[in-house]
């Protein structure tokens, strides 16, 4: 991606070694369900994957104990079975988006949003409209916090 946008840029490094591992789209699914229901179940879990996808209830046991140890959910028992909630950041899917942008920002624009949205305006990836809903979103939040 090229930019006309010149900044400074610092390395990040530091900031990646901390970051959560980014989902698959599977992991997703789970994500997505965890969040609608939780506390969810593996049983409930289970069946709302299980409708758009042929997978076992053990595969969906061994992704929720996964997304555990990436740091995305955490459990409780209930009697013998666990219940799985979503853990710190990852509490919905719009601060899951912001984390893997910021993962896309670190790897492939050097850490830079700049050249990120410019390589998005210059590849077209976003419509006039959406621009000009972006600057209007920028400039509400600028105005709310005073500046």
């Amino acid at each position: 991606m090229t930019s006309s946008v010149k900044s400074g840029t610092k390395c990040t490094m530091t900031r990646e070694a901390h970051m959560k591992p980014p989902l698959t789209d599977l992991e997703n699914e789970v994500m997505q369900a965890v969040w609608d229901r939780q506390p969810a179940s593996v049983e409930a879990v289970h069946q709302v994957v299980a409708k758009g996808r042929d997978i076992q209830e053990t595969s969906v046991r061994t992704l929720l104990r996964r997304l555990e140890q990436k740091g995305y959910l955490r459990h409780e028992e209930q009697g013998r079975a666990y219940v799985y909630f979503a853990a710190g950041r990852a509490a919905n899917s719009r601060s899951l988006a912001a984390h893997a942008v910021r993962q896309i920002i670190d790897r492939f624009c050097r850490g830079s949003v700049e050249e990120l949205v410019s390589g998005m305006v210059d590849a077209k990836v976003l419509s006039p409209r959406e621009m000009e809903r972006l600057e209007e979103f920028v400039r509400e939040r600028k105005r709310k916090r005073g500046q």
